[in-house]
């Protein structure tokens, strides 16, 4: 499994983004219940802040370095050369894997048209993939029995890896809580569904590696977003000057 490394309360996974692609895919041949989390400024304060959902995230089996600053942090706090292994790069490269080695997947979250698109997209680039199926909860809290019924449908599907689109925290927190129920390796990318289905817009390579997504992100839905990141990119910014200091 991938070493980690602190950062602020938080543990993240070291590699190259092959070995996330590679400790991913042996999560999945292994058939062991496990997740894993793809962080960013967004998730780390949110952990920072909330101790609990800290707990959340350090007990990920591996979390990747998904936004770069924190890759960049992480080269600062701890002299790692880290790559950003972000989920809306590696979502169509498991699938790729997922094929070449005849893992089944499921798409669980989001909504039902997403789903659609994002199933028709991996059928078509990926014609002998194994879809084992896919399910999007209602928008609202689940009765136990739900729940229950939902972890049984997943097992019963035979899947190997279960990409869940519901958020941050709440995919994170959903999948430790079926951690040890659901029989697969769980991957909360949020927004890696509509990116990989073509119904939104992925920025060009040299503004990413500007760490500036989140620019565009905030213009698309400034209302739900603009605490996120104006505030809680203030935040980790701080925090991380402030880590260096004596």
């Amino acid at each position: 499994m991938l070493s980690k490394v602190k950062l602020f309360d938080s543990h993240i996974s070291t590699g190259s983004y092959g070995d996330f692609l590679e400790g991913i895919i042996q999560l999945a041949i292994s058939g062991k219940s496990s997740y894993a989390c793809f962080a960013n400024a967004h998730m780390l304060m949110e952990a920072y802040d909330n101790k609990a959902f800290n707990q959340v995230v350090n007990a990920a089996d591996i979390v990747s370095p998904d936004g770069k600053p924190i890759s960049v942090l992480m080269r600062l706090r701890h002299g790692i050369p880290q790559e950003r292994a972000c989920g809306m790069d590696l979502f169509p490269d498991i699938l790729r894997r997922a094929e070449q080695e005849q893992l089944s997947v499921f798409f669980y979250g989001t909504t039902d048209e997403v789903l659609a698109a994002v199933k028709t997209k991996a059928n078509k680039e990926f014609p002998t993939i194994k879809i084992a199926g896919s399910y999007s909860p209602p928008f609202r809290a689940l009765s136990d029995a739900e729940d229950e019924n939902i972890a049984k449908m997943i097992n019963n599907s035979g899947a190997n890896l279960v990409f869940v689109a519901l958020g941050c925290p709440k995919q994170e927190k959903w999948m430790h809580a079926h951690k040890g129920r659901i029989n697969a390796c769980m991957l909360g990318l949020g927004q890696a569904f509509l990116t990989y289905a073509g119904l939104e817009k992925r920025l060009p390579k040299w503004i990413r590696n500007l760490s500036l997504e989140w620019v565009y992100r905030l213009y698309l839905e400034p209302q739900r977003l603009w605490k996120r990141y104006l505030i809680g990119n203030s935040k980790f910014l701080y925090r991380s000057v402030k880590s260096f200091l004596p």
